[in-house]
């Protein structure tokens, strides 16, 4: 019986020293994933301060150029040749060119540093002024945008408010030319989250290029569709600030749906 005994208290002598050197590594691995999430955390903030700074500086000597670049434009438009005057329109479309991008580039170092605290936020609220901010544009393109009741989250109202203005814009952008924009607006609360879908009847998009469309500057048809290529970008980062994720599923002609998800903790249970 003593032997039986003394087996037992090895055993679980044993099992005990085998529980410390568990906790111990899964304390090590706790520490090690604390310690990499900091270093990526104080790089993401060194590289958006480093994008800000850069995108910041660079105004003001651009400014000056795109100011001189268009009173050449002004004062000698017909004086040189046809060939001058080309290379002029060049320089100035270049500098107004360039402006665009710093100030998207602005915009996009900007969503993590100059967003604001979170809040209770109605999305009925923000999916109105996003509609009413592009008013002018739906009503030029003859759009029909459908928004069913959203309900609330918790979040940045004016990011949000962004984030569904850029996909609204996007479908008006990308309409097909053989019928009217339909836009529709819907989402639902899931478990601790929210899905928000903003639906179109566009021209598509083919899935290999589902995931480039999110990537800063990724343009697919620059000469036939103008703008900086950072509109989805910002989406993207302004769902990851809050939580989630964005994607799209498109076909060519079958129009685009983005699904936003804010994730858990994002949501409230009413407007």
């Amino acid at each position: 019986m003593s032997a039986e005994l003394d087996q037992v208290r090895a055993q679980a002598a044993a099992l005990e020293q085998m529980l410390e050197i568990y906790e111990l590594t899964v304390s090590e691995q706790s520490q090690k994933l604390e310690r990499q999430a900091e270093e990526l955390r104080r790089s993401n903030e060194a590289l958006e301060q480093y994008a800000y700074v850069i995108s910041h500086d660079l105004q003001e000597p651009l400014r000056m150029v795109a100011a001189y670049s268009e009173l050449i434009a002004e004062r000698y438009r017909g004086k040189l040749d046809e060939t001058a005057d080309k290379y002029i329109a060049f320089a100035v479309g270049g500098a107004r060119r360039m402006q665009e991008l710093i100030n998207a580039l602005l915009d996009y170092s900007r969503i993590s540093t100059r967003g604001k605290d979170f809040a209770r936020v109605s999305l009925d609220e923000v999916a109105a002024d996003a509609v009413q901010n592009l008013s002018v544009a739906i009503r030029e393109a003859q759009a029909e945008v459908v928004r069913e009741p959203l309900g609330a989250v918790i979040g940045d109202r004016i990011q949000l408010t962004q984030l569904l203005q850029n996909l609204i814009a996007n479908a008006l952008k990308f309409r097909s030319e053989n019928v009217p924009p339909r836009i529709r607006i819907a989402g639902a609360l899931e478990g601790d989250g929210f899905h928000l879908r903003v639906s179109d009847n566009g021209i598509g998009i083919e899935e290999r290029y589902h995931k480039r469309i999110f990537v800063v500057f990724q343009r697919l048809n620059p000469k036939k569709y103008p703008g900086t290529g950072i509109g989805l970008s910002i989406c993207q980062r302004i769902a990851e600030r809050h939580g989630g994720s964005i994607r799209v599923e498109s076909e060519p002609g079958k129009g685009s749906t983005f699904h936003v998800v804010l994730g858990a903790g994002r949501a409230a249970e009413s407007a």
